[in-house]
């Protein structure tokens, strides 16, 4: 059976309509599987084999660390001002 993966704002956009606390935002990560292919997209980028389709795959995961890494950030702050 093939696994679907969802794209890296989709899987964030799924955890944020779960209306998450802060507790679990500041604790989210992304996906096993999602995490594998970044590793796999890595690998090929440190290879000189990524492609021009990994290339863009690898800019918007980056994209989206950078946005959850603010939302961290800022769930940090709210919780620390409770």
């Amino acid at each position: 059976m093939a696994v679907t993966r969802l794209s890296p704002h989709e899987e964030v956009f799924e955890f944020l309509v779960s209306s998450p606390s802060l507790e679990a935002i500041i604790a989210f990560r992304p996906s096993e599987t999602t995490q594998q292919h970044i590793r796999e997209l890595l690998a090929a980028n440190d290879e000189g084999q990524l492609s021009a389709e990994g290339k863009i795959e690898l800019d918007e995961f980056a994209s989206v660390e950078h946005f959850v890494r603010m939302l961290r950030a800022h769930a940090r702050v709210k919780l620390a001002n409770q």
